[in-house]
């Protein structure tokens, strides 16, 4: 059966096609700016900034979960699920959720007091199996980001 692993470098190029197919998803079609480059440098450099778990089909990455460490000044270290990408073609599969089992083991492995992720809010079949798995989506939070045009502009006000 389909399992999860960890991503390899030679996984990269793939996983970058899903990155690019959810950003078609999400409705922003062109706000992917990681390179392939980037990818293999950040996940498998000396100091990897982030663990990607993918799942195969026929041989073809068809999922993947990335996660990276983060605090909480409450909690303390939580594991982030930046994506969690399945292809369009295979979902409904079973593959989502052997991701999140695979994530869910990871962060326990690790230790983390919390595992947390943004899901957009009109995106109504992940919240709601996000929600059967037992996760709180809280609505009442909003995400609050600076881009780097944004960061420029910060700056040159001070």
């Amino acid at each position: 059966m389909n399992q999860p692993r960890l991503a390899t470098k030679e996984d990269m190029p793939r996983v970058l096609e899903l990155i690019k197919e959810l950003a078609v998803f999400e409705k922003e079609p062109d706000a992917v700016e990681v390179t392939l480059d980037m990818l293999e440098s950040d996940g498998f450099g000396v100091h990897p900034k982030f663990t990607c778990f993918v799942i195969d089909v026929e041989g073809k990455v068809e999922g993947i979960a990335l996660v990276y460490m983060r605090y909480s000044t409450w909690k303390g270290e939580v594991l982030h699920l930046e994506d969690l990408i399945v292809s369009q073609s295979q979902r409904g599969k079973n593959l989502g959720t052997k991701l999140l089992d695979e994530v869910v083991r990871y962060g326990q492995s690790l230790g983390v007091k919390r595992i947390c992720w943004e899901v957009l809010d009109w995106n109504e079949p992940a919240i709601r199996f996000y929600e059967k798995k037992g996760a709180n989506v809280m609505r009442d939070w909003d995400v609050v980001q600076l881009d780097e045009k944004g960061i420029e502009n910060y700056l040159k006000e001070l």
